[in-house]
């Protein structure tokens, strides 16, 4: 056997071990039955008992307005910060800097929600914000923990990014702020909306932290579900993943096909 199909076969293989189990949840949701151990027949009864299930969509609906907020704001922040790293050279602290940003990579989710929780603890105590753990004190965790991503996704952007564009502008007469918001902004935009894609996913998978920093009415979806565990994993929860992973793919393709189509545009 060649090298090429060895290898092609190793990869198939590393595919299937990835991915056999969401393949596995997609189909056993149109299962009429509610166990996996027997096949009864297709059915969408399970989508339809979805859309009646109030604690469920609650779940749900919280889990992507703390997602939406965390990524937006993860976006922001972690994209100024990318700039910073990437274009502002060697400066006093930006080691610290750079560690304080990568540091969520590394430090277990664990102590990253027993320290927040700690943290809110004692603001609350000090200046009376945030009056209670909730909703706001969730999407700053989720922040926290998915900043990190965004700027090395941003940061490896820029980095092999044509500068010649942006002195060209500049020499024309074009203020920094122009040339940001005219040229650099266009040309990092895909890296940006697929760091927004992996900082939503991040938010919407986490069930560690939200854990420490969650109270009443800020009970995410992940946080039922692992919370059902001890009953059994309902056919709905399996309709409900299928859904979100077929939203999230469709997003991660699309940003994906943007960035591949803008590369020779961009000169690289």
């Amino acid at each position: 056997m060649s090298r090429v199909r060895v290898s092609l076969l190793v990869l198939g293989l590393g595919y299937l071990f990835l991915y056999a189990p969401l393949i596995c949840i997609a189909v056993y949701s149109f299962n009429e039955s509610r166990f996996v151990s027997s096949w009864t027949g297709f059915s969408f009864k399970w989508y339809i008992s979805l859309l009646s299930d109030p604690i469920i969509l609650q779940a749900t609906w919280t889990s992507i307005k703390i997602a939406t907020m965390a990524a937006t704001m993860s976006v922001c922040i972690g994209t100024i910060a990318a700039i910073i790293m990437n274009r502002f050279g060697r400066f006093r602290g930006k080691t610290f800097f750079v560690s304080a940003i990568a540091a969520p990579l590394v430090i277990p989710e664990v102590i990253i929600g027993l320290s927040l929780l700690m943290l809110f603890v004692g603001m609350e105590k000090l200046f009376g914000w945030p009056n209670r753990i909730g909703n706001t004190t969730v999407v700053i965790a989720h922040i926290t923990l998915t900043i990190a991503y965004v700027t090395m996704i941003v940061q490896s952007r820029l980095h092999y990014l044509d500068h010649s564009v942006e002195e060209a502008a500049l020499d024309l007469g074009a203020s920094p702020i122009k040339v940001f918001f005219v040229i650099t902004l266009p040309m990092i935009f895909p890296a940006i909306i697929l760091g927004w894609l992996l900082a939503f996913a991040l938010s919407l998978d986490d069930v560690v932290i939200a854990g420490f920093v969650a109270g009443p009415g800020s009970t995410t979806l992940p946080m039922i579900v692992f919370s059902s565990l001890r009953f059994g994993i309902s056919p709905q929860i399996n309709a409900l993943a299928t859904i979100l992973m077929t939203v999230l793919t469709v997003g991660v393709i699309s940003a994906a096909i943007v960035m591949y189509n803008r590369k020779p545009q961009d000169g690289n």
